[in-house]
């Protein structure tokens, strides 16, 4: 029977057809023993289940998305445990439905409506044709699919080499759209902005911007299944693998599965994924021009230091960890939004083989952050575009913040 069922994954995930998600429903169940968490945490290992929050300790919350025919299973399951639960979404495809209404092809490009893959690499292209003395495009890796990784240097400074970096990059989890929407609008305010304090700190820097680097995954979102997380790397009978549970620090040592259908599999090996082998090179070769790496993850309003593998605070925690309690402060100032800050495995659950992990353990770049922007689960993947440019200010506010303190600490220490 369970090989039954992976068969119709598979079916459904090589389909050109548009997958639709009539009547799956997100529900948010909060473990209160340790025998929920047990029973959830097996559950998440299962096939049928899309967890869009990993199961961490008791009274934290978990959102699942349950499709129609799994709901009775998991009702029974939840009914005998000790757990509270909630509806979030009753039927997603109503708001995947409405996504797709507000999207809007054309020539400009801008932050009031989510952009294709080739929409934001047009951009990208645009701006190295715009600005060829300050724009230079990267091409960082490729995709199983042959596309490219691609994104842009940014820099101010005549001189190579002699300038701390700073690297953002987004949509590594390919349904997470509101990541890269923050990063391009952030690109954009590098660039234009007549902000003194942000001219500051864009001109002193070397700016590594990339808006997909999942850019298989992210393509499938728009033309098939919009709830895609992983790669498009074939695995028998299944396809894909975690990119961001994929580097090769403490590669697949908790918080990821050796199960290629599940949604946190770690890929066969370290680096199996193109996309993600042939930009760690790249990123090894730049890796010691870095003062702040950030990654942009949603949903859940946090900010994350290394590591996943453990909650002992490690390397610079006490540095690091200051520097994103203010900018989480900084973050709150314009809306109100409030975000979480601590380690990986002590805020949310173990995770390894993550981006960040990799380049503060292997590299050792001293600044290294994941956000995991809005919202707190009321629309989860699906934050609608109106929220984009809100999200997008408070984070830059975050980002700058972030950025200014790593110098401050980097000119005592030089």
């Amino acid at each position: 029977m369970r090989l039954v069922l992976v068969a119709i994954l598979w079916i459904g995930c090589s389909s050109a057809t548009r997958v639709r998600f009539d009547n799956h429903t997100l529900y948010r169940f909060t473990p209160k023993d340790d025998q929920a968490i047990d029973t959830l945490r097996q559950l998440e290992q299962s096939v049928g289940y899309d967890f869009w929050t990993s199961v961490n300790g008791v009274g934290m919350p978990v959102d699942i998305l349950v499709p129609p025919q799994k709901k009775r299973e998991i009702m029974e399951v939840v009914e005998a445990l000790a757990v509270d639960q909630e509806i979030l979404m009753s039927n997603i495809q109503e708001e995947i439905d409405r996504e797709a209404g507000s999207l809007r092809a054309g020539d400009t490009f801008g932050w009031n409506s989510y952009h294709t893959i080739e929409e934001i690499y047009n951009w990208l292209r645009s701006l190295s044709t715009k600005y060829p003395k300050i724009v230079t495009l990267v091409e960082a890796g490729r995709s199983h699919e042959n596309r490219p990784v691609l994104g842009v240097k940014v820099s101010f400074g005549k001189a190579t080499g002699q300038r701390q970096a700073v690297w953002i990059d987004s949509n590594i989890h390919a349904r997470e759209w509101i990541s890269g929407a923050v990063n391009t609008y952030i690109l954009n305010a590098l660039l234009t902005s007549t902000d003194r304090s942000i001219r500051n700190l864009a001109e002193r820097h070397d700016w590594y911007i990339f808006p997909v680097l999942n850019p298989d995954g992210f393509h499938y979102t728009y033309t098939t299944n919009r709830m895609w997380r992983k790669t498009r790397t074939p695995y028998g009978l299944c396809v894909g693998a975690d990119p961001n549970r994929n580097w090769d620090y403490k590669w697949n040592q908790g918080g990821s599965s050796s199960i290629p259908c599940t949604e946190t599999y770690a890929g066969p090996r370290a680096f199996s994924e193109a996309c993600t082998a042939s930009t760690s090179r790249y990123l090894g070769g730049i890796a010691k021009e870095l003062l702040v790496y950030v990654s942009f993850h949603s949903y859940s309003q946090m900010l994350l230091l290394p590591y996943g593998h453990t909650a002992q605070h490690l390397d610079n925690y006490n540095v690091t960890y200051p520097i994103a309690v203010e900018a989480a402060n900084s973050l709150t100032k314009r809306y109100g939004t409030r975000y979480t800050v601590g380690n990986v495995a002590e805020t949310i659950y173990v995770a390894t083989g993550s981006s960040m992990d990799w380049l503060k353990g292997v590299h050792h770049v001293p600044f290294a952050y994941t956000y995991e922007l809005r919202d707190t689960g009321k629309y989860g993947f699906l934050l609608p575009a109106d929220q984009i440019i809100p999200t997008a200010e408070e984070t830059l506010d975050s980002v700058l913040t972030i950025v200014r303190e790593a110098d401050k600490i980097s000119e005592k220490v030089l």
